[in-house]
């Protein structure tokens, strides 16, 4: 099986400063900027942003 360059696997950090952090796979053509999801944080107990970190 054959991995696309086009669709790299990506971390989001949190915003809230606790560490947490998600993996997800992100389209490149599509969203060449920083990836931000709004996801629940279970340290911070609430959703927060989430920032893709390079």
């Amino acid at each position: 099986m054959s991995r696309n360059t086009a669709r790299p696997v990506v971390r989001l950090k949190s915003t809230a400063g606790t560490g947490t952090t998600y993996t997800t796979r992100k389209n490149t053509r599509n969203d060449p900027d920083r990836l931000v999801l709004r996801k629940y944080d279970a340290l911070a107990g609430k959703h927060v942003d989430f920032r893709e970190e390079r």
